[in-house]
Formats: structure tokens, C-alpha cells, sequence
């Protein structure tokens, strides 16, 4: 059970795609944990979804004064308001270290919703005062933030190992139901709802409500992580909420390995840290080599996939099609919301048949690859093509082109949802020893919310002209395609695939000198796990006074 890789996943054929995991793994219960964990995406999907529509309806803007501010002091506004969820995200992130192994993933879960719930309801009431305003998204912040998370640790630590990349790119793909259903929102809203009336960004944002709501139900009918039991020493607790989730009897076989793997690698990171508190943890995070090049991947991750451009096209979607000549808020809003289902269809074609098929590095490569065309593509038509606004006329040549660059919009965010987005939430997860799982996770989950904010803070003043201090739109484009060409060829040469290894048994993969990981660490691993299996073999053929097993082994090996 707490071998290493196994065949990939065959979605048509989970049963069959399970290795040497019993079929009642994939049970009811799984999913249903599965769904209310991984709509947890959904919250930072909302927030990004909403903000700019929010921004662009005319009570909001009157509500608050932004439509007496300049162009470079709206830019600021808005600025800072998009990116203050990102602030109170950072300590969300930090806060979930501390929660989610005090108090469990339940309870951590249950408190970020009330977090999430009382900050949204502050920003609603705002009644013009920009102050509350800040202060509402920050404390939602604080919620959101926790999300990525709990969510992700608590799916990679519930799921069998040949379907763990399926389960916790529902997380990653719940981020696009709430862009798609935002995106929605905004449009539906435009059309129908009074434009000066507070229902205008009032019922769209009512979304978050919705989803806290949901989830904060939902935990009560969910099992504790049986590794967090562990952790805490529980352990008939462990087993009966590992039994319950595999859908199998608590001294079946495949329980009792389980969760003598998880004890033993427990274990192991105990005598190897002797004890030591939270010096221990530091200790083991960044002065072990193989520990450290894991925090590594999960900030490089963050780093390039945050400047590559295709968040921010989610945060500041809108202000991005009106750049390609996009006119008419209506107009602009319906291109938005069909920009999300490009992104949530990209995303299920990921979690179904990419991450545990064709590999989690494949995956991210042909998402970078799809990214870098398509914000070349568009960096070069605002280079050919600049200073487009409302009175913009295209020559015929001109409207092909700008097509084409609303086109590339669509692909990038294909590319986005099958690479970075669902690999950052991924490995970050699942690469991580056990005994410092969280408080790593939370580490780059800082970062992440770091380099978000400024992110969104920052494209707003990078789109200005170079006149006002800005990169220009094309400066900007180009930009996001240096860092993601950079970004594509980061990954291949520094992450291993992690794709049908137990969470137990990725200490595989970084036994290797930290230049050779990212390219022959699997390999490296897949020998490992070879005479792992060999010397089981053995042991069962001495005792069982036969030799017959191992030598069919060694013949598979051949």
C-alpha cells in the first residue's frame, strides 16, 4: 500500500485504473467529500469574477466617488480595493497553518466561512464609505485565503493515490464555477437590474453568501482527515474515518497498511527533527536539501505562474477585451462570461483526463505552451495596433486581427486552467512530508496571495501609457509572454512527475542532487519502489519457504 508509482488513471475505467487499491476506494463518500471541499475553489473564483464588474457598474462608482477621480487615481483605487482580498488572504494562508493542525480541517473549515460570510456582509453595507469597503474585502480575505489551504491538504490526504490528481483539481476547477458563475452574475445583472440601483452590484455579489453558506453545511457531514488523527495521535479515530471514506470494514487489509504508512513516515520526521517545537519545523523545512527543494517548487510555482498573465486577465477581464476593441459594457461582460466557460471546460478536461493520464508536468507544459502563444499573439497585435478605445475603427484587416486577439484571450485561459493553475494547488498539496504538510502549504500559499496582490495591484498602473509612468498595453503583454516562455522551461528542467505516487512515498522522488530532480527524479524513484517491492517479495517467499514471486518479479523487471 504505501508503494510509490502506479499505471495511469483510465477515467473510463477508474476500477481498472486502481493498481493494487481495492474498487470500493471509489465510493460514495469519497465524492461527496470530495465535492464539499472542492467547492471551496469557488470562493477565490467569486471574488475575481465580480470585482471588476462590480467596479464598472454606474451606482458603485457613484456610490463611492471613483467617477470623479482621474484616470491615475481610479487606477490606484481600484488598485488597491482588487487587491485588499489578496492582503487578508496572506494572513489567511498563514492562519490556516496554525488552524488547520490545532483544530482539524473541519473546524478550520467551518471558521474561514464565518470569516467569509461576516467580511462580504461589511462590504455590502459599505454605504459609501471606502474605508468599510477595504476593510469588509480584507476580513473576507482572511476566509478566502484559508480555502487554498485546507481544501487542497484535506482532498490530497483523503484520496486513494490513482485518483488523488482528479480529486484535488476539483478544487482548481471549482475556482471556475465561481469565475463563470460571477461572470454570469455581472452580465445577467447589466441586463436586467437597474443600473442605478444598489441591486446592480449588490445581487452579483450575494454569490459569496451563497457558497459560505453551502460549504459551511457541508462540513458537518464530512469525516476528519484520517492523517490529522494520526498526526494527533488519535488513531482508532483514524481508522474508523479511513474505513468510512474507503468504503471498507476498519481490519480490512488495505486500512490497516494505510494507516501503518502514514504512522511510520510520522514516525520517521519525528526521530529525524528529535522533538525539537516549532524550531523543529523550521529546521525540517529548510535545512533538510530534500525538504527545502520542495518549498522551492511551491514558490517557484507561485512566482512564474502569478506573472504570467492569465490571472490577471481573470481579475481585469472586461478592461482586457476593451483593449482588443471590445465595446459596450454589455458587450464586454458577455465576452467575460464566455471566458469563464472556456476556463471551467479547460479545467474538468484537465482534472478528467490530463493530471493522472498524461502526467502532471505534460499537463503543465502544454498549458504554458498554449499561454505563451497566445500572449505573444496578443502582445503583437497592441504593438501594430495601439491606443485602442471606444472610438477605435478597425480597417478590415484590423478586425480580423483583434478577433483573433479575443480568440487568444479564450486560449489563454484553456492554457491557464490546465497548467499553472491546476499544478500550483496540486503539487502543493501532495509533495510535502506529512509532519510539516500544513505549515509548508501555508507558506506558499502566502506567497501565492503575495505575489497575487501585487499583481493586481500592479496591472492596473502597467496598462497606463509609458507617458504616465505605465508599461503601455503591449509593454505589459509582452511582459506577461518573457515570464511565461521563462516559467515553461523552469518546469520542465525542476519538477518531477508526481502523477500515481502515495503521499507516503514522494520522498522518492528528491533523493537526487537538486539539479537532476526535475529530470530524472521519477526515474529514480521508479527504481527505489522496484526494490521495495522485491525485498517484500523476498521476505514473503523466506517465511513462506518459496522463491517462486520474487523470480516473477525480477522477470517483470527485465
Amino acid at each position: 500500500m504505501g508503494g510509490g508509482g502506479g499505471k495511469p488513471l483510465n477515467i473510463f475505467r477508474l476500477g481498472n485504473s486502481l493498481a493494487d487499491e481495492p474498487r470500493e476506494v471509489l465510493n460514495w463518500k469519497l465524492w461527496f467529500a470530495v465535492f464539499s471541499f472542492g467547492i471551496m475553489g469557488a470562493a477565490r473564483g467569486v471574488d475575481e469574477g465580480l470585482i471588476s464588474g462590480t467596479f464598472n457598474t454606474k451606482h458603485f462608482q457613484e456610490l463611492l466617488g471613483f467617477d470623479k477621480l482621474s484616470d491615475d487615481e481610479y487606477a490606484d483605487v481600484k488598485g488597491n480595493v482588487s487587491a485588499m482580498v489578496q492582503i487578508g488572504s496572506v494572513g489567511g494562508a498563514m492562519l490556516a497553518f496554525v488552524l488547520a493542525d490545532r483544530i482539524g480541517r473541519l473546524w478550520a473549515t467551518r471558521q474561514l466561512c464565518v470569516l467569509w460570510i461576516l467580511g462580504i456582509v461589511i462590504f455590502l453595507t459599505n454605504n459609501g464609505r471606502l474605508g468599510q469597503v477595504y476593510a469588509g474585502r480584507f476580513i473576507a480575505g482572511l476566509g478566502i485565503g484559508q480555502t487554498t489551504v485546507i481544501a487542497p491538504i484535506y482532498l490530497s490526504e483523503i484520496s486513494p493515490k490513482a485518483v488523488r490528481g482528479l480529486c484535488t483539481c476539483f478544487f482548481s476547477g471549482s475556482v471556475y464555477i465561481g469565475i463563470m458563475l460571477a461572470y454570469f452574475a455581472s452580465w445577467g445583472s447589466s441586463l436586467h437590474i437597474n443600473k442605478n440601483s444598489s441591486n446592480s452590484w449588490v445581487v452579483p455579489s450575494s454569490i459569496h453568501l451563497m457558497f459560505a453558506g453551502i460549504i459551511f453545511i457541508l462540513s458537518w457531514f464530512n469525516n476528519e482527515s484520517p492523517r490529522f488523527l494520526v498526526k494527533k495521535g488519535n488513531i482508532d479515530h483514524a481508522v474508523a474515518n479511513l474505513a468510512r471514506i474507503r468504503g471498507l470494514a476498519p481490519d480490512d487489509e488495505y486500512i490497516t497498511a494505510e494507516i501503518n504508512g502514514i504512522k511510520v513516515q510520522l514516525a520517521e520526521e519525528q526521530e529525524a527533527t528529535m522533538g525539537q517545537g516549532f524550531f523543529g519545523y523550521l529546521r525540517e523545512m529548510f535545512c533538510m536539501p530534500n525538504n527545502f527543494y520542495r518549498i522551492y517548487l511551491g514558490l517557484g510555482t507561485q512566482l512564474l505562474g502569478q506573472w504570467s498573465g492569465a490571472q490577471s486577465i481573470t481579475i481585469y477581464a472586461p478592461d482586457m477585451f476593451a483593449l482588443l476593441g471590445t465595446k459596450g459594457q454589455n458587450e464586454k461582460l458577455y465576452a467575460t462570461a464566455i471566458f469563464g466557460v472556456v476556463k471551467f471546460i479547460a479545467s474538468v478536461i484537465c482534472a478528467l483526463f490530463l493530471v493522472d493520464v498524461i502526467g502532471r508536468k505534460r499537463s503543465l507544459s502544454i498549458g504554458i505552451a498554449l499561454q505563451a502563444v497566445s500572449m505573444c499573439y496578443i502582445a503583437a497585435f497592441l504593438t501594430a495596433v495601439p491606443g485602442i478605445d471606444e472610438n477605435t475603427v478597425f480597417t478590415p484587416a484590423q478586425k480580423h486581427a483583434s478577433t483573433g486577439g479575443i480568440v487568444m484571450i479564450y486560449v489563454s485561459g484553456f492554457g491557464w486552467a490546465m497548467g499553472w493553475n491546476s499544478i500550483q494547488y496540486l503539487l502543493n498539496a501532495e509533495i510535502y512530508p506529512l509532519r510539516i504538510r500544513a505549515v509548508s502549504s501555508s507558506l506558499v500559499m502566502c506567497f501565492h496571495f503575495v505575489n497575487q496582490y501585487g499583481n493586481s495591484r500592479a496591472v492596473p498602473n502597467m496598462l497606463l501609457p509609458t507617458s504616465d509612468g505605465g508599461l503601455s498595453p503591449n509593454g505589459t503583454f509582452w511582459f506577461f509572454t518573457a515570464i511565461t516562455v521563462l516559467g515553461g522551461v523552469w518546469a520542465w528542467f525542476f519538477i518531477p512527475e508526481t502523477a500515481g505516487r502515495s503521499l507516503e512515498s514522494m520522498d522518492a522522488l528528491f533523493r537526487l542532487p537538486w539539479y537532476k530532480i526535475g529530470r530524472f527524479g521519477t526515474k529514480e524513484a521508479e527504481v527505489s519502489d522496484q526494490f521495495a517491492r522485491e525485498r517484500v517479495l523476498e521476505e514473503k517467499a523466506a517465511s513462506a519457504g518459496g522463491a517462486t514471486e520474487v523470480e516473477m518479479v525480477r522477470q517483470e523487471k527485465v
